[in-house]
C-alpha cells in the first residue's frame, strides 16, 4: 500500500498504524454520553457501488484489505455489528496476535476486543462461531421486550444488554454507545451492516468512515455500504487514499462541518 508518491508495504505495521489511529483524545464529556465515542466505520465496495459479492463482503477482499481488517480492530475498544452482518459472514470473536496483545495492554486496553452485536429480535444461534470461537463473551445489544427472553436462551455465552429508547421494541444506536462509553469502550470499530450504519449516520453518530475500493465490477442489484430509509447529508473530508499492487484502493474519510 502507499500514498500517492511513496511505498508502503501491509508489513509496515507501525507506519498503517500511524494512518489509522484514533484521536488521541476526544472532547470531554459526561460519562456515558454517546458522543464520548468515536465511531469507525470500516467497509468494502466493487467499483459499481456494491457492497456484496456472491451475497457476503468478504467475496471482495484481498490480502491488503483483510491485512487492514485486522489493524483496525486490534486498535479499537469493540467492535459493532449488526445482527444479519454475523449471520451472513460467519462472525466469531476478535483473534489478535501476540503482538496486538501486548500493544493493545501497553495500550491501557483489553487484549482482546469484545464483539458487539445489535439486534432487535435476539435471533442468533448460541451454537454459532461468535459464540464458540471467542475468547471473551459478546455483548449482545437487544430490544428491551425481548431482552429477558434472549438473556435465558444465552445463558453464560454472552452478556445481553437493554439497549432501547423509547420504543421498547427496537434498539437505539445512542443507547448502544452511551453503555460503551459508560464501559470505556469509546474506540468503536463498526463493521455493518449497511442498515445499522444507516442508522447511525441518521443520528448524526458516525464520525469516520474507512472504505476499501476493490478493483472488480459486480453488477446486479446489490446492497450499498448504507442502506435504509434515511435521508442525510454528511460531509466528509478525505485524511487519505493508499493504494495497493493489486489494485485496491484504502480511503479514509473523518465527519465534516
Amino acid at each position: 500500500m502507499g500514498p500517492v508518491g511513496a511505498a508502503l508495504s501491509v508489513a509496515d505495521a507501525d507506519r498503517l498504524t500511524a494512518f489509522y489511529s484514533y484521536p488521541e483524545s476526544y472532547p470531554d464529556t459526561a460519562p456515558g454520553d454517546p458522543r464520548g465515542c468515536w465511531v469507525r466505520a470500516n467497509m468494502i465496495t466493487s467499483l459499481d457501488g456494491t457492497a456484496t459479492a456472491d451475497g457476503r463482503s468478504g467475496g471482495l477482499g484481498g490480502a491488503g484489505d483483510r491485512a487492514l481488517f485486522a489493524l483496525l480492530r486490534a486498535a479499537a475498544d469493540v467492535i459493532l455489528v449488526g445482527a444479519a452482518t454475523v449471520r451472513t459472514e460467519n462472525y466469531s470473536g476478535a483473534q489478535p496476535t501476540a503482538a496486538q496483545r501486548q500493544a493493545r495492554t501497553s495500550r491501557g486496553q483489553a487484549e482482546v476486543p469484545p464483539i458487539a452485536v445489535v439486534t432487535r429480535s435476539g435471533d442468533l444461534d448460541p451454537g454459532s462461531r461468535l459464540f464458540t470461537r471467542t475468547t471473551v463473551p459478546p455483548l449482545i445489544f437487544t430490544a428491551a421486550s425481548g431482552a429477558a427472553t434472549v438473556r435465558r436462551r444465552l445463558g453464560s455465552a454472552a452478556e445481553v444488554l437493554d439497549a432501547s429508547g423509547a420504543n421498547p421494541d427496537s434498539v437505539d444506536p445512542a443507547v448502544v454507545l452511551r453503555i460503551l462509553s459508560e464501559r470505556g469502550l469509546w474506540r468503536v470499530l463498526a463493521e455493518g451492516g449497511p442498515t445499522l450504519l444507516s442508522q447511525m449516520l441518521a443520528a448524526g453518530l458516525l464520525d469516520e468512515l474507512c472504505l476499501t475500493v476493490a478493483p472488480v465490477l459486480v453488477g446486479g442489484t446489490g446492497p450499498r455500504i448504507v442502506d435504509g430509509p434515511h435521508r442525510v447529508h454528511q460531509r466528509m473530508r478525505r485524511t487519505h487514499v493508499l493504494a495497493d499492487d493489486d489494485g485496491y484502493l484504502y480511503t479514509r474519510y473523518v465527519k465534516g462541518d
